[in-house]
């Protein structure tokens, strides 16, 4: 396949170079894109070129799943692009519900990210201190119970607390 891009794309320079058949306001572009195919194809060439596993053993199995849908979705975004240029619509192609499933692994990818970073409650740790907090180890009774045994509290002197009463 990289022979037979290569080869057409030499035949187009060649013609270029024979005949103009697009206007001049487009050479730049046009010049421009040759660039990036030609980058887009060294960076494959580079991809295949490295042994899948060697990379892949090192990371987690979070991050192998970022890598692969990675992978997956530039490869099914740059077919997309060779449909544009054949003049096939790839709205109306296969192509665009594959992208969408990619796309929704990817959410999914990043939801399980998300709630690995959120933060998480100790339930022992928030136990202790509603304990600690309720509980005063000198009297082996809680504070709240201590205010209402205690003589000359509000409640048992009969007076009323502080609090107005609501009218009705």
């Amino acid at each position: 396949m990289k022979m037979d891009v290569q080869k057409r794309m030499a035949k187009k320079r060649k013609e270029d170079d024979q005949a103009e058949d697009y206007p001049t306001e487009i050479e730049e572009q046009l010049t421009d894109f040759e660039s990036s195919v030609t980058s887009v194809n060294a960076m494959i060439q580079t991809m295949i070129s490295v042994p899948r596993n060697d990379p892949l053993q090192k990371l987690d199995p979070l991050e192998q799943a970022k890598l692969d849908l990675m992978s997956a979705y530039t490869l099914n975004s740059l077919f997309w692009m060779y449909l544009v240029t054949q003049g096939i619509n790839p709205k109306e192609h296969a192509i665009k519900q594959e992208l969408e499933r990619i796309r929704s692994y990817m959410l999914r990818v990043k939801e399980i990210t998300e709630k690995r970073k959120s933060a998480r409650l100790d339930k022992g740790a928030a136990a202790r201190f509603i304990r600690n907090a309720l509980y005063d180890a000198e009297e082996g009774s809680s504070k709240k119970d201590r205010a209402f045994k205690t003589p000359g509290t509000p409640l048992d002197r009969g007076e009323q607390s502080k609090r107005p009463k609501k009218s009705e």
